[in-house]
C-alpha cells in the first residue's frame, strides 16, 4: 500500500451548473477545495482530498477526475445523498445558489488510520466551513491537526453561505490556527464589510498574527505578507481563456511549491503560485497544470 499523503485538503466537491442561455446549462465538476487538491496532486505532491461524493453520475465524474489526478482514493467517501450542485444562473454579475447535501455525509471517523501522522499541511476553506454539521467536523479536524503540530492552510474563498451568523466564529478560529492564508481582494471586501482594503487586510493580520498571507489581486498580481516583510509577484503574461479556478490554482501551486522545496526563498514559491494561476487562466475550466508546465513558464519568464 502506498504511503499516506503529505498534503490533505478537506471540504466540498461539487458540480457547477452554469446557465449558457434560456435553454442550455453547462455542467462542470468543481468545488474550491477539490480544485486545490487536484492542482497540488497534478503538481506532484502526494495529496488526499477529504470529502464525500454522491453515488450518481455527478459523483462518478468527480471520482473519475480525482483518480485521473492521482488523488489518494482512501480519503474520498461515497454516499447515496443528493449531489451537491452550484446553480449559476448568471456569471455577470455572478449569481449562484447551492442545492444537494452529499458533502454533509463526510465522516471523519472513516479517514484512513495514521493519516495525520503523515500529513504535513492540512487545508480547509470555502463553503464547507459554512455548512453545518460539516463545518463543525472540519473545525475539529483542524484543531486536532494544529495540536499535532501540523501546518494549517486556509483559503476562505468567500461565498454567499458565509453570511450565516455562525460563520464568523469559524472564520476567526481557522485564521488563528493557520500557517498559510490565501485571500483575494474580493474576499476581503466581503469578510470585513465597511472596511477599506488596507483596514480589511490589517484586521485579517490581527486575527492571524503568525500566518503567511497571500493576497491575490487578479491582473494586479499577488502580494505576500508575513511580519514586516512584503513581497509582490506580478502575473505571468498568457492568453486568458477564462479565470475559472485561478485562485484555487494559485493556492495549490503555493502549497505544492512549499512542499517541493521547503528551503527555497518565498519568491520562488510565489512564482510557482503565479504560474499555476496563469496556466489555469490559459485553459478553459479549472485547469490543473503539471510541475513541468509550471517550471517551464517560470523559466521562460525569468
Amino acid at each position: 500500500m502506498s504511503a499516506l499523503p503529505r498534503f490533505v485538503v478537506f471540504g466540498e466537491a461539487l458540480t457547477d451548473f452554469i446557465r449558457q442561455d434560456d435553454t442550455h446549462w453547462l455542467a462542470q465538476p468543481g468545488g474550491a477545495c477539490w480544485n486545490v487538491a487536484r492542482v497540488a496532486s497534478r503538481l506532484g505532491i502526494p495529496t488526499g482530498y477529504g470529502g464525500a461524493l454522491s453515488t450518481d453520475v455527478f459523483g462518478d465524474e468527480l471520482a473519475r477526475l480525482s483518480a485521473e489526478a492521482r488523488l489518494d482514493a482512501r480519503f474520498i467517501q461515497r454516499t447515496d445523498a443528493a449531489p451537491l450542485l452550484a446553480m449559476v444562473p448568471s456569471t455577470r454579475p455572478p449569481q449562484y445558489f447551492f442545492v444537494g447535501e452529499s458533502d454533509l455525509a463526510f465522516d471523519p471517523q472513516a479517514l484512513p488510520a495514521g493519516w495525520l501522522a503523515s500529513a504535513e499541511i492540512v487545508q480547509f476553506g470555502c463553503i464547507s466551513l459554512a455548512r453545518p454539521p460539516l463545518a463543525e467536523r472540519l473545525v475539529e479536524i483542524a484543531r486536532q491537526a494544529f495540536a499535532a503540530g501540523k501546518r494549517i492552510a486556509f483559503d476562505p474563498n468567500w461565498r454567499e453561505p458565509m453570511n450565516a451568523p455562525h460563520y464568523a466564529e469559524t472564520f476567526r478560529t481557522l485564521a488563528a490556527l493557520a500557517s498559510y492564508i490565501k485571500v483575494s481582494d474580493e474576499d476581503l471586501g466581503q469578510l470585513f464589510p465597511g472596511s477599506n482594503p488596507d483596514q480589511a487586510l490589517a484586521s485579517l493580520r490581527t486575527l492571524a498574527p503568525h500566518a503567511e498571507i497571500l493576497l491575490t489581486r487578479g491582473a494586479d498580481g499577488m502580494r505576500w505578507l508575513h511580519g514586516d516583510t512584503v513581497i509582490d509577484q506580478p502575473v505571468f503574461k498568457v492568453q486568458v481563456i477564462d479565470t475559472v479556478g485561478c485562485g484555487d490554482a494559485s493556492m495549490g501551486g503555493w502549497m505544492a511549491s512549499v512542499l517541493h522545496a521547503p528551503g527555497a526563498p518565498v519568491a520562488t514559491h510565489l512564482r510557482h503560485a503565479a504560474a499555476a494561476a496563469a496556466l489555469a487562466a490559459s485553459h478553459a475550466g479549472a485547469y490543473a497544470a503539471t510541475w513541468d508546465e509550471v517550471e517551464a513558464l517560470t523559466a521562460a519568464s525569468a
